[in-house]
């Protein structure tokens, strides 16, 4: 029998307590299944979504080579993130013992920490996150306890033709000015992503919260979205479709089609992630290389809050090698590590001095930018209801863009839904 399953009944008794009162409808079984492996090593599956930038196989190479006895074994995911999401719950709920560390988008972690599924970092699990952007340490907290640990953050940036534009633009009116320039070039001049997927709930929430509005309260259950400052920010969104600020294409933008758009040249601002400017510079069929400029999001007045993206690592309370897979998200966010991360994959650090490291903002002139993305960022709505709450804001938010309903209607069928999601 392995040692870290010969726990006291103390022990099992400490843990539970963790467990219940820390996570809202944790389950016995899932109190006792966290005291398992507490103190065991050996090997362990890491899982992913897919890894497009080559990143995390040459980290888990490293690993390997220095930890023979406890190698990790790369589990990758699809590229979709609603894919992603039902892999993980469906391992959860089977009590998969096989997903010990897990990469769990920022809004994913407070349902998995409400059903129990991740271990609690206290304790012995404890981590220092001194040294990590504080915006990063809370999309790893539900209900004042750490549960996953930042690995990577994500800011949004606008990108901008410098050769074009002059200055980019602070401010939402100024954005929309500009225009007029894209209009005398004969392309397009603003898009994000609109499609009906998680990607609107994220330009959709940028908009509101930039205007100074929210979509659920504190309490992750109460909308909040039947305000003034929220209907300006969907507003600001529906009048730019509709006057062709942004094109009509756009309405299936995703962020490939819309990175695509602004390489071939036929876009003049552009809302994106960071990992788009190394391609924007380096892709073999850009037309932007050497012409792509950053800025942060322009806001009412200055940067806009840009939605707070991100993954974390969590560990399952299902894992029987539990002070293996700590050893690893930590080596995850070692300093080693995030160097590698955002100098091969463009992905944003979550330890604080990077950013003002003055090798890697000669290499990434974005970097400084990207903190400024980051500090003014904004999470998706934090609930344990994510599933029923970024449906309700696609949903809602892609029919009054396109103007089947009005901003008024859209925003109240949004609050109802968010609302029932919140009392089943």
């Amino acid at each position: 029998m392995e040692a870290g399953r010969k726990i006291s009944a103390a022990a099992l008794g400490v843990a539970a307590l963790l467990l219940s009162g820390c996570a809202g409808g944790t389950t016995a079984g899932a109190n006792a299944d966290a005291a398992n492996g507490t103190d065991s090593r050996g090997p362990i599956t890491y899982v992913q979504g897919k890894d497009n930038n080559n990143v995390i196989r040459p980290l888990i190479d490293k690993w390997n080579a220095a930890h023979p006895n406890e190698k990790v074994t790369f589990k990758e995911q699809s590229d979709k993130a609603d894919q992603q999401h039902d892999d993980l719950v469906q391992n959860f709920q089977a009590k998969n013992a096989d997903y010990d560390v897990v990469s769990v988008d920022v809004v994913w972690t407070a349902e998995f920490a409400a059903k129990g599924w991740l271990q609690p970092l206290t304790g012995k699990f404890a981590v220092d996150t001194a040294g990590y952007l504080p915006a990063t340490v809370k999309t790893g907290t539900y209900n004042k306890t750490l549960f996953t640990l930042p690995q990577t953050s994500d800011g949004a940036l606008l990108y901008y033709r410098k050769d074009l534009v002059p200055s980019p633009p602070k401010t939402w009116d100024a954005l929309v000015s500009a225009c007029s320039v894209a209009k005398q070039h004969d392309m397009g001049c603003y898009a994000g992503q609109y499609a009906q997927y998680e990607g609107l709930t994220v330009n959709a929430s940028e908009a509101i919260n930039t205007a100074g509005g929210a979509i659920v309260g504190e309490d992750g259950k109460t909308p909040a979205v039947n305000t003034p400052a929220a209907k300006a920010g969907l507003q600001n969104l529906v009048d730019a479709y509709k006057s062709g600020v942004i094109p009509k294409e756009a309405i299936t933008y995703q962020e490939e089609q819309g990175r695509q758009a602004f390489e071939d040249g036929k876009l003049l601002f552009m809302r994106n992630w960071p990992y788009a400017y190394s391609l924007a510079k380096t892709d073999g069929s850009s037309k932007v290389k050497d012409s792509v400029g950053i800025a942060p999001l322009p806001g009412k007045d200055g940067p806009g809050a840009s939605t707070l993206g991100g993954h974390n690592s969590g560990i399952s309370v299902y894992s029987k090698h539990k002070a293996t897979a700590l050893d690893f998200i930590k080596y995850m966010t070692s300093e080693e590590s995030q160097r590698f991360f955002v100098t091969q994959g463009s992905k944003a650090p979550v330890l604080t001095a990077l950013y003002d490291d003055k090798e890697l903002n000669a290499k990434l002139p974005f970097l400084s930018t990207l903190k400024t993305s980051i500090e003014n960022a904004v999470p998706r709505p934090v609930t344990p209801f994510y599933p029923a709450v970024t449906k309700a804001v696609q949903d809602n938010a892609y029919a009054a863009i396109k103007g089947e309903k009005s901003v008024d209607q859209a925003l109240t069928d949004m609050g109802n839904a968010i609302a029932s999601a919140g009392s089943k």
